[in-house]
C-alpha cells in the first residue's frame, strides 16, 4: 500500500527537500505541500489524498499545534507527525495532546524520518530518540503532563499570558518577544477564548493561580 503523505512546512527549502526525500522511498508518495496554516486547510478539505501530514510547529501565519488540532477535528483518521526544531518537553505535550501521533527533530537522519512516516501511517506513535530520551527524564524526574499550566494554548500563547500576568502591557511584551503589538493582541484574544475569560482581568488573575507571571 503507497502511502500519502502532505508536507505543511513555512521554510521552502526545508519543505521541497523533504517532499523530494520521501517522494525517492519505495510506497511513499507526497500528494501536497502547504507552506502556511492557511494554504493547508483548503488543500486538505479539497480532497487531497493523505496518510500522514508532516507538520512543523512554526508556520508564518499560525501554530502547527493549532493546525494540527483543527485538522483532526475535520479528519479524524488523518495522522499527524511533527518536525520540527523544537525539542522543549512543552512542545513535545502540547503536540501529542492536540493528537500529533509521532515528533521529530529537523535534524533527524534521512532514515530516521523514514521509519517514523512508515510507523505513524500504521498508527504507531513515535518520538525521535532525543525526544524520547527528554521524554522520559520528564516523566522519571516527577513532572507529568498534568502540571503544564493550560496545556490546551500553544507556547507562543502561554509565553504571552505569562507576561500578562506578570503586569506587562501589550507594547512591552512585544518588544520582549519581538512580536507586532497586533499579533500579541490576537494570542491574548486567543488565550482569553480558550481558557473561557472575560478580559484581561480575569486571565491575570487565573494565570497567577496557577503559576504564571513571574517573567517580569
Amino acid at each position: 500500500m503507497t502511502i500519502s503523505v502532505v508536507v505543511v512546512d513555512d521554510h521552502p527549502v526545508f519543505r521541497i527537500g523533504m517532499a523530494a526525500l520521501l517522494d525517492s522511498l519505495p510506497g511513499i508518495r507526497v500528494t501536497g505541500q502547504a507552506a502556511s496554516a492557511r494554504e493547508a486547510g483548503p488543500l486538505l478539505a479539497s480532497g487531497t489524498d493523505a496518510d500522514v501530514v508532516l507538520m512543523d510547529l512554526d508556520l508564518g501565519d499560525g501554530s502547527g499545534i493549532d493546525l494540527t488540532r483543527e485538522l483532526l477535528q475535520q479528519h479524524p483518521d488523518l495522522r499527524v507527525l511533527v518536525v520540527t526544531m523544537h525539542e522543549d518537553d512543552d512542545a513535545v505535550v502540547a503536540a501529542v495532546r492536540a493528537g500529533a501521533r509521532g515528533y521529530l527533530v529537523k535534524s533527524a537522519p534521512p532514515d530516521a524520518v523514514e521509519r517514523a512516516v512508515r510507523a505513524v501511517a500504521a498508527g504507531e506513535m513515535i518520538l525521535s530518540p532525543a525526544v524520547a530520551q527528554r521524554a522520559m527524564a520528564y516523566v522519571l524526574g516527577g513532572r507529568t503532563a498534568a502540571r503544564l499550566p493550560f496545556p490546551q494554548l500553544t507556547d507562543r500563547e502561554r509565553e504571552v499570558l505569562d507576561l500578562v500576568a506578570a503586569g506587562l502591557d501589550n507594547e512591552t511584551i512585544a518588544r520582549r518577544l519581538r512580536l507586532s503589538p497586533k499579533t500579541v493582541r490576537n494570542h491574548l484574544a486567543n488565550v482569553l477564548a480558550r481558557l473561557a475569560l472575560p478580559d484581561r482581568s480575569a486571565a491575570i488573575v487565573r494565570a497567577r493561580e496557577e503559576g504564571l507571571g513571574t517573567s517580569g
